[in-house]
């Protein structure tokens, strides 16, 4: 159990912090005695908003700097104990940048490690995604963690986000191989929940059915509305984060998926019905020159590895993840936050 690496006591690094799933893991971490939560990030993609109900905790600390930046990397993650690395460019942001995207992706996963190895940190935790198993009509049934990558007829941004996310799961096998750098890659699926980023196209389009339906407009359904996405609650991520900490695997990716897949049309359906009702969704095809994520045909995305690798699994389903977004959306803080994105 030489990997394990207990919450209660030790400091910890949130790299990419300002975030949905940052705040929300310095949240866990922080109700778990965490000595100290760093969180590090150059708000290229983080808000404040995503931050502004944990910034005055006396164990948190927030440094801005860029994970391209081997000094400001250096400084923050010494004597800390692990390091969550969740800074990167995802699909949408890859499509306006690919260059960018690829240097985060990448050389910026290469210096977290570095930063690591420099100073000591005994355990890593490497935010990955299940676009490691591409996109489009091969990617279907069962999903498991040696699926191989399909990218036949997915957007170039997509696949460009995918093999750059294997790229950063192979950087710390490496590392684990050349200097016993502890590590746990967790594949996420697409994450939803409090404190909503706007950044990932397929979470994008629960905020804009929303949205339409509180317009009194109809929500819109992409083709005949059987295309399967598979969604996380973000706390079911942020304790599967802590939970690798803290167990002694090492060496390992696994998949955190939420508790089952769900169609456009069974998510448009449920989000009508906790909004009280609504009109009927539209049918649409395709907008030429726009990119959103399709999965290709059915499938599940399989998580049984993750309960034995690190005892977790999801708790949350969707119609409860889905009330509480919407609960929070309708409160206060949610209603300060798409203020300040113009929302």
């Amino acid at each position: 159990m030489a990997a394990s690496v207990p919450i209660a006591g030790n400091r910890f690094a949130i790299i990419g912090g300002a975030s949905l799933v940052g705040s929300a893991t310095a949240g866990e971490l922080l109700d778990h005695g965490a000595a100290e939560v760093v969180l590090f990030d150059n708000f290229a993609f983080g808000s404040d908003a995503a931050i502004a109900h944990l910034k005055d905790h006396p164990r948190l600390r927030l440094v801005r700097g860029d994970v391209m930046r081997m000094a400001d990397l250096l400084r923050a993650t010494e004597g800390l104990a692990g390091v969550l690395q969740l800074a990167a460019y995802m699909t949408l942001s890859m499509d306006r940048d690919p260059w960018s995207g690829l240097d985060v992706n990448i050389r910026g996963v290469q210096n977290v490690l570095e930063a690591c190895r420099a100073n000591g940190v005994r355990k890593l935790v490497f935010a990955s995604s299940n676009a490691t198993y591409g996109y489009g009509p091969g990617v279907a049934g069962e999903l498991v963690e040696d699926t191989p990558f399909h990218s036949a007829g997915a957007p170039p941004a997509a696949i460009l986000y995918g093999a750059s996310k294997i790229i950063g799961e192979q950087l710390c096998r490496d590392a684990y191989r050349k200097w016993g750098q502890d590590y746990v890659v967790l594949r996420y699926s697409t994450v939803y929940g409090e404190r909503q980023h706007y950044r990932a196209a397929n979470a994008l389009y629960i905020i804009e059915t929303i949205d339409r339906l509180r317009r009194g407009e109809a929500p819109q359904v992409f083709g005949d509305g059987s295309e399967t996405k598979h969604f996380v609650y973000v706390g079911d991520l942020a304790r599967a984060n802590r939970m690798a900490f803290e167990s002694g695997a090492t060496d390992v990716a696994v998949n955190t998926s939420g508790p089952a897949p769900t169609t456009t049309l069974e998510l448009v359906q449920l989000v009508t019905e906790l909004l009280g009702g609504g009109k009927a969704p539209e049918f649409i095809g395709a907008e030429p020159g726009k990119v959103r994520l399709t999965s290709g045909g059915a499938f599940r995305i399989a998580h049984e590895a993750a309960k034995a690798a690190i005892g977790w699994a999801p708790e949350v389903d969707m119609r409860e993840g889905l009330r509480r977004l919407i609960a929070w959306r309708d409160g206060n803080e949610g209603r300060n936050s798409n203020e300040e994105r113009g929302a």
